[in-house]
């Protein structure tokens, strides 16, 4: 079975902006869609039922949720230590598992250090997964090693932020992930294609990430961002496209 995922950062619930979301998905037309900053149940509920999709889940006050259009085992959210938001973890037929995360914002060097710790905690939490085939997907909130930061298209409270932290981030979370066994999936497919996800109306930043156990990475069939005209107006994120094999 090929799984068509997408990850898609909603910004700030979604609220009034239901249509625009949907609109967008139907356009890309996936199984499965992790969100962040989904927040609000009732956007999701409502997206879900504008694109057609009969399984759905969010919690109030929580970032992660999802719609499905394929039936699933089961999904639960947990919660890290250290984590700033709860973690989502979609059971698909057959074993398999994905994860939606949401790390914690803002560039510096200090919320570098705590995505890193959660990270960690993370794969602390999915130790007895790890061994089968999973996927790890969301808004990472960071750059990978030897990607640029384009300081002076960030906003000015932003710059004071990496200037005072050292006039640049440290890269841990992503690398800690390499190091830990994961395929970058994204970057798997498309080594030279910069990939930014943020922001839809001046994109300079890749935060938003497919990562796969490597020994699993040949499942990756594409990624993709979605740069539909229509995702500029339906949040501050495009949505990150996957096709995987999942059995």
């Amino acid at each position: 079975m090929t799984l068509r995922l997408l990850s898609y950062n909603i910004r700030f619930g979604g609220r009034g902006r239901e249509a625009r979301l949907a609109e967008v998905i139907r356009a890309v037309a996936p199984d499965l869609v992790v969100f962040q900053e989904a927040t609000d149940p009732r956007v999701v509920e409502r997206v879900a039922e504008l694109t057609g999709m009969p399984r759905w889940a969010a919690r109030p006050a929580h970032s992660t949720g999802y719609v499905s259009r394929v039936p699933l085992v089961g999904h639960e959210w947990h919660y890290p230590a250290g984590s700033r938001h709860a973690v989502l973890e979609i059971v698909l037929g057959g074993g398999a598992r994905v994860f939606g995360l949401h790390l914690s914002a803002r560039f510096s060097k200090w919320s570098e250090r705590r995505r890193a710790r959660e990270i960690g905690a993370l794969l602390e939490g999915i130790r007895q997964h790890q061994e089968g085939f999973h996927v790890l997907v969301g808004d990472f909130n960071t750059l990978a090693p030897g990607e640029v930061l384009e300081t002076r298209r960030m906003p000015a409270w932003i710059q004071a932020l990496i200037w005072l932290s050292g006039r640049d981030i440290r890269r841990e979370t992503i690398q800690r992930l390499l190091a830990s066994g994961y395929a970058d999936g994204f970057r798997q497919l498309h080594p030279e294609d910069r990939g930014h996800t943020f922001p839809t109306w001046d994109p300079h930043a890749r935060l938003d990430y497919v990562f796969l156990p490597a020994r699993y990475a040949d499942r990756l069939k594409a990624c993709e961002v979605v740069t539909l005209p229509e995702a500029r107006a339906a949040s501050d994120h495009f949505p990150l496209r996957a096709e995987i094999e999942v059995n």
